[in-house]
């Protein structure tokens, strides 16, 4: 009996040590947890989307980008970091439907919670990245997005429609045939 209690209080203990993150948080010089999903497609009939957030910012490259520049066009959001372990798994995916779907789709990354541009750099260099990523290291544009994607569900990927409204998202990593889809449902 006494070991059953002690079995169920760790297992008590590790569960709410992940699912705070704080654990993690004070072992990884100032980096933060993440909540990685299950790769699920949320998609939203034309009726029923919410407008994307005025976001806007300077890529890693220090150049302005906002998405306003780009209305009239599927715009592919995915948020990342490089400290993330799921974003660097589904980077080869996200580079493989940049290239299949060409100039007619605009990707932007969004770069959160790197507290330096150099790892974000090495990241983007590594894996051939050829689209920008805004740089955010507080996390503040991800928090224009509160009802859409939480900010601890990192990596997120969102498709926004030519009329700035979110068709669709995936929280946790996305796949190249994933993402063709959701642009397609996007139209």
């Amino acid at each position: 009996m006494r070991r059953t209690a002690v079995v169920v209080a760790a297992v008590a203990l590790l569960a709410t040590a992940c699912s705070s993150g704080e654990s993690t948080n004070e072992n990884r010089s100032g980096q933060t947890g993440f909540v990685s999903g299950n790769g699920n497609v949320s998609s939203f009939a034309a009726a029923d989307r919410k407008p994307a957030p005025d976001f806007s910012g300077t890529t890693l490259d220090d150049k302005a980008w906002k998405l306003a520049d780009h209305k009239g066009k599927v715009v592919v959001l995915n948020v990342w970091g490089s400290w993330c372990p799921p974003c660097r798994k589904e980077a080869p995916d996200l580079v493989a439907a940049h290239k299949q779907l060409g100039a007619g789709v605009e990707f932007i990354g969004l770069n959160t919670r790197d507290l330096d541009k150099a790892p974000a750099k090495k990241f983007v260099q590594e894996f051939g990245v050829g689209f920008p990523s805004l740089y955010d290291p507080s996390g503040k544009q991800l928090l224009g997005f509160r009802g859409q994607i939480s900010p601890s569900s990192i990596p997120s990927t969102l498709v926004i429609d030519k009329d700035g409204k979110v068709a669709s998202r995936v929280i946790g990593s996305v796949t190249t045939q994933t993402l063709l889809g959701m642009v397609k449902d996007a139209g």
